[in-house]
């Protein structure tokens, strides 16, 4: 059997999709409004003062911090089923179908919460690695499980859950910088859809 490791946002989709689940879980004022009130952790973010993973758990501990988790992952099934076939890119379903046809097993790897991506990955048999989220006592804690699965934390949870051995091709699917190092486990790789050598 093969087996195929897809980036989510960006590579899947056309948007990020983080950002689009905190606005259909908040409203436009909502999420305007904090935006805004992080826009200092934001900024720090983007000029390299503080990491990814903490600029993401500053925003999701903003918005969900303290939100029942039956709740949230109801949003997540409904914005899994409403918003995100609309950015998941044609070229991407194109080649999941393909994949799919080949016997090739699939699966996302992606940054982003499981909180609805999941649900997406289930209604099409892909299996899925992602970020966590914190939970006491039912209530969203605001953090992150674990680690947040980014850049070489990809390369870590695949390793530690499949035996890439037992694959007699690997395909890996990613638009940045930051899935380089999941790329590199590949034979077939592609940055951005362009093969990467």
């Amino acid at each position: 059997m093969n087996i195929a490791f897809f980036d989510f946002d960006g590579t899947i989709t056309t948007n990020d999709s983080f950002i689009k689940f905190i606005r259909y879980c908040k409203g436009s004022i909502g999420f305007y409004r904090g935006i805004f009130l992080n826009s200092p952790v934001l900024l720090a973010f983007k000029v390299g003062l503080i990491p990814n993973w903490k600029a993401k758990e500053k925003l999701f501990s903003f918005f969900f911090k303290g939100m029942p988790e039956n709740e949230i992952i109801k949003k997540g099934i409904t914005f899994s089923d409403k918003i995100l076939p609309r950015i998941i890119q044609p070229k991407a379903l194109e080649e999941l179908d393909k994949l799919k046809k080949s016997n090739t097993k699939i699966v996302v790897v992606t940054a982003s919460f499981a909180i609805w991506v999941k649900p997406w990955c289930d209604q099409n048999n892909f299996e899925l690695i992602a970020t966590e989220h914190e939970v006491n006592s039912g209530k969203l804690t605001g953090k992150i499980k674990g680690k947040n699965c980014y850049g070489i934390e990809k390369v870590n949870r695949i390793k530690n859950q499949y035996n890439l051995q037992d694959y007699s091709l690997i395909y890996a699917y990613g638009n940045d910088n930051a899935d380089l190092a999941m790329l590199d486990l590949a034979d077939i790789k592609q940055l951005n859809w362009a093969p990467l050598t």
